[in-house]
């Protein structure tokens, strides 16, 4: 058996609002876009999560709500406060207690970059795997039968706005 886990950054957020806090930070018009972007790759490559967990922040909501969307599937997410500018180990112990076949995580830098660092057992080829942008999304495949016993999987896939617009 094998599982697989779906590890997303949010889309570009701004500043608009002086008085908002970090948490309450809005996608910009560009993020949208990226998000229903990244929705629409992950429906064609056939990577439709089970579940998903994510932040509670209004940019991350605002990520899955357009990604889901474009999956054409009701925002089923998990909306944690765990989540919020969590560090890779937080996101891999809530990873590994789920059970679901195909899971999607949304969160914030440098968290979710550094766990798909982590859970890879060799990085893919693309230049920006490291740094991580915006709605990056990388889909890793584990042989095992539970999350509690994943170690290290495979990145099939690979994706950044910037690489939908070629």
């Amino acid at each position: 058996m094998s599982l697989t886990l779906i590890l997303m950054r949010h889309a570009k957020s701004g500043w608009n609002d002086p008085m908002a806090s970090d948490h309450d930070r809005t996608l910009t018009e560009r993020g949208a876009r990226d998000a229903r972007a990244i929705g629409t790759w992950l429906r064609h490559a056939g990577h439709v999560p089970a579940a998903v967990l994510s932040s509670d922040a209004m940019r991350t909501r605002q990520t899955l709500q357009h990604v889901m969307a474009s999956l054409d599937l009701p925002d089923h997410a998990q909306y944690l406060p765990a989540l919020y500018n969590a560090s890779a180990d937080i996101i891999v112990r809530r990873v590994k207690a789920q059970i679901t076949d195909t899971l999607l995580v949304c969160a914030h830098n440098p968290g979710i970059g550094l766990a798909a660092q982590h859970l890879v057992n060799a990085p893919p080829s693309h230049q920006r795997f490291d740094d991580y942008p915006t709605a990056a999304t990388a889909v890793i495949r584990f042989d095992a039968e539970r999350w509690s016993d994943i170690r290290r999987g495979t990145c099939i896939d690979f994706v950044t706005p910037a690489d939908l617009k070629q």
